[in-house]
């Protein structure tokens, strides 16, 4: 049964991931861009989310949609002042930009609110902490259901999005291709800035998340990159329901590591990305190799 119940945390754990990596992944697949100031925006977004719940005394349903707003804002302004800018100077410019970006960010969050930790957890009533039995050793948590009803609704919202819609496939085309779709009369440029502001509104998502799964500071942006990374890449680059997978199989990683020694939380994830990272840059004949092997 401890088993269960630590696969079980650990998918609700990786729901949460593919949360805050949905933005990561969709910012790559469109601009070809590892946005390295993604865990910045996603404590920015709690900050905000925070300040709406505390100083104006928002309830969080009403909260969100603004800062949704205002970060797909932020996006727009983010794509035409720095990604535009370095996405013509070299596909390494852009990672020094994102990587400069959530320097400025996280000492701005610093100089704003102080070192204090915060949660939305308060402001969120009994949610944080309510849950039902299914038997007598095994309990879900309602924010760990709501979590992963919010993965699946995300990124398969998302991907409706691009697949029905004629901006979604405008998106798809374009990051297919950008010089052809300008052939067709259809701005490059215009299409990317609306895909930066839909994966940093994003963000606001998983920044509640954060907010009311754990406490967060002006510096917790570098551990929130670190977990969407490693779910991108364990998902695959680019790939929406890979995210959710990824996701998932981390936190289960992190979860049966934690199982065997309460030291191995980290280690068995972090090992599990290695493992996965050193499989994917394999030439496919030592992959095959490998599997021959592997078979009794």
């Amino acid at each position: 049964m401890a088993l269960l119940a630590q696969i079980l945390q650990g998918v609700f754990l990786g729901a949460y991931y593919a949360l805050i990596a949905a933005s990561l992944s969709f910012l790559f697949g469109v601009l070809r861009i590892i946005n390295l100031a993604h865990g910045s925006l996603v404590v920015l977004a709690a900050f905000l989310l925070f300040l709406a719940a505390d100083r104006a005394g928002l309830p969080l349903p009403f909260a969100l949609p603004l800062t949704v707003a205002v970060m797909a804002a932020l996006g727009q302004a983010l794509y035409h002042l720095v990604l535009a800018r370095s996405l013509r100077a070299g596909p390494l410019v852009p990672l020094l930009s994102t990587f400069g970006l959530a320097i400025v960010l996280d000492n701005l969050l610093f100089e704003t609110f102080g070192a204090d930790t915060r949660s939305l957890a308060p402001y969120a009533g009994d949610l944080a902490y309510a849950s039902f039995a299914l038997n007598d050793d095994l309990s879900l948590g309602e924010l760990d259901l709501l979590t992963l009803a919010a993965a699946f609704l995300l990124l398969g919202g998302l991907q409706l999005f691009l697949r029905h819609t004629r901006l979604g496939r405008t998106i798809r085309a374009t990051a297919a291709d950008p010089e052809v779709v300008g052939l067709i009369g259809i701005d490059a440029r215009r299409v990317y800035a609306w895909a930066s502001a839909l994966a940093i509104a994003m963000a606001a998502i998983g920044g509640l998340g954060l907010g009311l799964r754990a406490t967060f500071t002006p510096y917790s942006g570098a551990t929130q990159l670190l977990f969407a990374f490693e779910a991108v890449v364990i998902g695959g680059f680019g790939s929406l329901w890979g995210t959710l997978g990824g996701g998932i199989l981390l936190g289960i990683a992190q979860n049966l590591g934690a199982l065997l020694s309460p030291q191995g939380f980290l280690p068995a994830g972090h090992g599990f990305f290695l493992l996965v990272l050193i499989a994917r840059l394999l030439p496919r004949p030592a992959l095959r190799r490998l599997r021959r092997a592997a078979l009794p």
